[in-house]
């Protein structure tokens, strides 16, 4: 079967090596997901939805966990931190520019990049407040 990049398809977490994970693409084909683009912990067996990220001319193909395109993830990375601060009690989380990459990953399953842009665009929208070394705010909560 041929994929094409950016094709949403279901994976299932295989081994791990020293680049990534193997997984199991549709039940058919192995693919790669390698390690240095996870933000979450992963299980053996697990079904994950996963993106074709690239078909390469060995036949071998790489996937991600994130939707392929700067802007559709941009978006669903902002939505992943507006829902994040809904479900605190105070619309408050401890993140900012000085946090660590790995809370950043482990906390919101993004990295640091990512979130940078994706606070970026809710402060432009004027949907958060940035406190500078402290956190950011839910605006209207």
């Amino acid at each position: 079967m041929s994929y094409k990049v950016g094709e949403k398809v279901e994976l299932i977490i295989g081994r791990i090596s020293r680049l990534g994970f193997t997984v199991l693409i549709n039940k058919e084909v192995e693919g790669l997901l390698y390690k240095n683009e996870l933000f979450e912990k992963l299980e053996e067996g697990e079904t994950r939805a996963g993106y074709i990220k690239k078909v390469r001319e060995d036949g071998a193909i790489d996937v991600s966990l994130q939707p392929i395109g700067f802007k559709k993830t941009l978006v669903e990375n902002e939505i992943r931190i507006l829902n994040a601060l809904k479900k605190t009690e105070e619309g408050f989380l401890p993140f900012h520019d000085k946090s660590s990459p790995d809370d950043i990953k482990y906390g919101l399953n993004m990295s640091k990049k990512a979130f940078k842009s994706a606070i970026g665009g809710l402060y432009k929208n004027k949907l958060i407040a940035i406190e500078p070394n402290n956190g950011i705010r839910l605006l209207s909560y």
